[in-house]
């Protein structure tokens, strides 16, 4: 008897904002691969990841739980908990066969192979990061040097890794690989890319396809210096500065984009907001086409109605919005509102543009429930079949989303952060400080206009901090079980 249980590919890049998408308005860009499962899918417009930072939103997604309900909160850390079960593990127990192919970052990854968790997966192909500084279960790096290549020598190459030997293609190539041995059975693969995640190095090919100058810039005002110096005793990566002149040093910047004697932090012309993004944007172009690869043989092998392919990010990046590159303890939306498109022939709605607010932790109910399999009732996440399906209103998911800061990064402040976005306002508490954020995203979408100490707005934000306080206390871990009344 067949098996009609979809096949599920699911595709997460890393650090992609939501505004890369050709098909949703990006006339910049080139996605032809991402427009085509737009138009034959469904896109979401209002994606909000539940951290600004890889690890604990890369745990929320896979669990369908906030990083502060199952305690993973900070990237670096030793282990994940081995109480937490992952939608992959939930599907192989099912019969399903999970593969990953990159990254996973659960745990830390620094200098190492990380610690694999409980997660279901029996094809597991490693790569973390296009770096050479591990000596064992690089699967990545044993892949360049079986081609005849070091890596390391590679990344330092001024017109960046070639593509043929990129990591995006290596993903491409693994990915292809386990499709064609596990086409009898239904399966689940994840594809975690690495890019477009800085250092902003693509391919010379890649880069060449993208002016600097014809790129529409970042989201700035100078009075966003004066704002970033008022926040400036929160976690971040980098300082804020004008776009012409980003606080680019190393690691961010890697030695294949310093010219000449300029030295690492200065302005060059190279490294200013524009530039960034036309790299930015030749990563994502790199993707696509790798990723069109995959798609491809799905329709090829004919397995293309039979699969479901999802396509999102773990986090944002500033690309020089408010005078910033990187992430950190801000909830701007090009750092927590990301890509999420949804797409299966003839069973999810094509050409729908959803604007309902929704989370990346949605992800994980929405997998159990198209597999046939119950959702746990301690998942925070909603299924998002019923929208996929059109049997609701599209518009609508969710009163309110959330996302989580809390020491998230190894740096000296040890911020804690959480961020409550209803349909118009977005309140930010930075949790030892009195200061604040609060947007009207309707008049002020680009956030530059903050109202935390404004009278007018005085009795929102206490209704917004009301609100905020409930939503985090409802996700609050509560311990093992209840099995009777004492």
């Amino acid at each position: 008897m067949t098996d009609e249980r979809p096949n599920i590919l699911w595709i997460c890049t890393d650090q992609q904002r939501f505004d890369t998408i050709g098909a949703l308005g990006n006339a910049h860009v080139s996605t032809p691969t991402i427009d085509a499962l737009c138009r034959s899918g469904t896109a979401f417009t209002h994606a909000y990841c539940q951290a600004p930072i890889c690890t604990p939103s890369r745990a929320s997604f896979l669990s369908g739980m906030y990083p502060s309900s199952i305690h993973v909160n900070r990237n670096g850390n030793d282990t994940f908990p081995d109480n937490v079960r992952l939608v992959t593990k939930m599907l192989a127990d099912a019969g399903y066969v999970c593969g990953n192919v990159g990254k996973l970052h659960l745990a830390s990854a620094f200098r190492r192979r990380e610690p694999r968790a409980d997660d279901g997966y029996s094809y597991f192909e490693y790569s973390h990061a296009p770096r050479d500084d591990w000596e064992v279960g690089h699967d990545y790096a044993d892949w360049v040097r079986a081609k005849g290549h070091v890596l390391a020598e590679l990344t330092q190459d001024l017109d960046g890794v070639p593509e043929e030997l990129h990591q995006t293609t290596w993903c491409a190539e693994k990915s292809m690989a386990f499709i064609n041995r596990n086409r009898g059975h239904p399966w689940l693969l994840t594809i975690n890319i690495y890019d477009p995640h800085p250092p902003f190095n693509p391919p010379a090919r890649y880069r060449a396809m993208f002016d600097p100058a014809e790129m529409p810039g970042p989201h700035f005002r100078e009075s966003d210096l004066r704002q970033q110096e008022v926040l400036a005793p929160v976690d971040f990566q980098s300082k804020a500065r004008d776009p012409s002149n980003l606080d680019i040093k190393n690691p961010i910047i890697p030695k294949s984009m310093e010219r000449g004697n300029i030295e690492a932090g200065e302005s060059s012309g190279e490294r200013d907001a524009r530039t960034l993004q036309a790299a930015y944007y030749a990563m994502i172009k790199l993707i696509d086409d790798q990723m069109a690869r995959v798609v491809a043989l799905l329709d090829e092998s004919g397995l293309r109605d039979r699969t479901i392919v999802i396509f999102s990010t773990d986090h944002g990046e500033s690309l020089g919005d408010h005078g910033l590159i990187q992430k950190g303890c801000r909830f701007y939306e090009g750092l927590v509102r990301v890509p999420l498109v949804m797409n299966w022939p003839e069973r999810i709605g094509a050409d729908v543009v959803s604007h309902a607010l929704v989370e990346l932790l949605d992800q994980a109910p929405t997998i159990l429930d198209y597999a046939g399999l119950p959702v746990p009732a301690t998942m925070h996440g909603r299924s998002l079949r019923p929208i996929l399906e059109g049997t609701v209103d599209p518009h609508y998911h969710r009163d309110f989303v959330r996302s989580e800061y809390y020491d998230a990064l190894d740096l000296p402040g040890g911020s804690l952060a959480t961020m409550f976005r209803d349909r118009q306002f977005k309140l930010v508490v930075y949790h030892q400080h009195p200061f604040g954020e609060l947007y009207d995203l309707e008049a002020d979408p680009w956030e530059f206009d903050n109202l935390w100490d404004s009278p007018q707005h005085a009795a929102r934000k206490m209704q917004l901090l009301k609100a905020s306080f409930d939503a985090s206390m409802a996700v609050l871990d509560r311990g093992p079980p209840r099995v009777g009344p004492m």
